[in-house]
């Protein structure tokens, strides 16, 4: 079986490319080859910071397969090594949060729902300009966020902002991805691989237990309880026939093609208004 995700190490830095054709769609595979890899790396000192990015220039990680609930045996062997109080999909999250070394998003292309999430999920993003983006699409397929983006988002940019971004369902761009704080800066797209190469070296060189120290003292938030109520809302809602008939209307669409992610938004409003 093909991996779905490419790694190199290069000065204490690890890039973690995802490539998982046409579009980086987050399925299961990648959610236990992602767990495996930062699991291995928890012990890992050589390795400083871990880069996140993407093997195709407009889809970071499209969104979580729509199709992904059919993959059973692999969600059921997720969900037995998740954290107790979190599901699969907020497991990924969560661990790169804890991750005691420090990890960057490059985000050349367009990160919607879990791919969003992850984003959301990492210590530092950086954006380009002209060609990224960032949409929490869930509201347009029927349900909720359910992979810690509502929590996520909350603490990021605010309740209000959070709302914005849930239920509008909207593709942001990178500048006012930067402005609301979902990301730390958007930078023009010809400087993200320097930039972002900059910014990673320069945390590795730091002196032997920095980057603990920094962690240590500015520790993730731990949601607990808003986990639960993210989870329960999203659950409430995946198995109902309209998010049923929306999410294999999507498929139907066009949606996980390169085509129909281009504009997902619009291919979901014509779904719903059909």
């Amino acid at each position: 079986m093909n991996s779905t995700l490419r790694t190199s190490t290069e000065d204490g830095v690890l890039t973690v490319v995802f490539d998982n054709p046409p579009v980086n769609a987050l399925g299961a595979t990648t959610m236990r080859e992602l767990r495996d890899l930062l699991t291995g790396l928890e012990s890992d000192d050589s390795v400083k910071v871990v880069v996140f990015e993407s093997a195709n220039p407009e889809f970071f990680l499209a969104h979580v397969d729509i199709a992904v609930l059919d993959q059973r045996e692999e969600l059921e062997a997720l969900a037995a090594s998740a954290p107790e109080g979190v599901n699969v999909f907020q497991a990924v999250g969560e661990q790169i949060r804890h991750q005691p070394q420090v990890t960057i998003v490059k985000l050349a292309g367009k990160a919607r729902g879990g791919g969003a999430e992850l984003v959301a999920a990492a210590d530092l993003a950086f954006a380009a300009e002209e060609t990224a983006g960032l949409g929490q699409v869930e509201a347009l397929m029927g349900i909720t966020p359910g992979g810690g983006g509502t929590q996520y988002l909350r603490e990021r940019v605010g309740r209000h902002r959070a709302l914005e971004l849930v239920l509008a369902g909207e593709l942001v761009d990178a500048r006012t991805a930067a402005a609301y704080g979902w990301i730390n800066r958007a930078v023009p797209a010809a400087e993200l691989d320097e930039h972002v190469r900059r910014v990673a070296r320069n945390i590795a060189s730091l002196a032997a237990g920095v980057i603990a120290a920094a962690k240590k003292a500015l520790p993730p938030t731990e949601f607990g309880a808003g986990l639960v109520a993210e989870n329960d809302a999203w659950a409430s809602l995946v198995t109902r026939p309209a998010a049923q008939a929306l999410l294999s209307g999507a498929l139907a669409a066009g949606a996980q093609t390169v085509e129909g992610e281009r504009d997902l938004e619009g291919l979901m409003r014509g779904i719903a208004h059909s």
